[in-house]
């Protein structure tokens, strides 16, 4: 995603707010990692939600200093507020691609599942509602996205496998989503700015 367009579909006004709250809150300029654990409500260390952000903040890191800056926040803020269901799927395959090489191979693709499979305390289940243990999960995964079953998933693959089938486009989404935070962050900065 183009830091332009994460701009086209949002007002002047709404910039402006958000940069006011940015400031407030990062008045460094930057937001660090453990700023935006703390965004999610997630403690820094050694489990599978602080290891989900750590991709998902270096997904939104652009240029690579280990910071968001204001582009980088608020193109951020649009993709996880108002983007569309492709984008987010992108943006989920950039997270998961921890090498960059544009193809989630079977460690890339083991490791997010085990991370995903964490976050949601193992309750996972098929569409008749059996239980599935993490190495069936793996194996359902990629089953259903592998189309060409060389081990490897491709953007392409992973972005129809997860459009088209309702089992894997819901254990891939998260509620990892600040929608309810950043509203009421913003509401209190609205309130804070506003002369009493």
């Amino acid at each position: 995603m183009g830091q332009a367009e994460s701009y086209e579909d949002m007002e002047l006004s709404e910039i402006q707010s958000l940069y006011k709250s940015f400031i407030m809150k990062c008045p460094s300029g930057s937001l660090y990692l453990h700023e935006f654990k703390k965004i999610f409500g997630v403690k820094s260390g050694p489990n599978p939600a602080s290891m989900y952000l750590d991709n998902v903040f270096r997904s939104f890191d652009e240029n690579g200093d280990n910071t968001l800056d204001f582009i980088e926040y608020v193109a951020a803020l649009h993709l996880v507020l108002r983007g569309r269901l492709e984008d987010k799927l992108r943006w989920s395959f950039k997270v998961f691609d921890n090498d960059g090489n544009g193809r989630l191979d079977g460690d890339e693709i083991a490791r997010i599942i085990r991370i995903i499979y964490k976050i949601k305390l193992g309750n996972v289940t098929d569409e008749s509602g059996n239980h599935l243990t993490v190495d069936e999960v793996c194996e359902r995964v990629i089953d259903r996205i592998d189309e060409n079953h060389d081990g490897d998933i491709s953007l392409e693959e992973f972005l129809e496998g997860a459009q088209s089938d309702p089992w894997v486009k819901d254990f891939l989404s998260l509620d990892a989503n600040p929608s309810c935070w950043i509203q009421n962050q913003q509401q209190g900065m609205d309130d804070e700015i506003k002369p009493h």
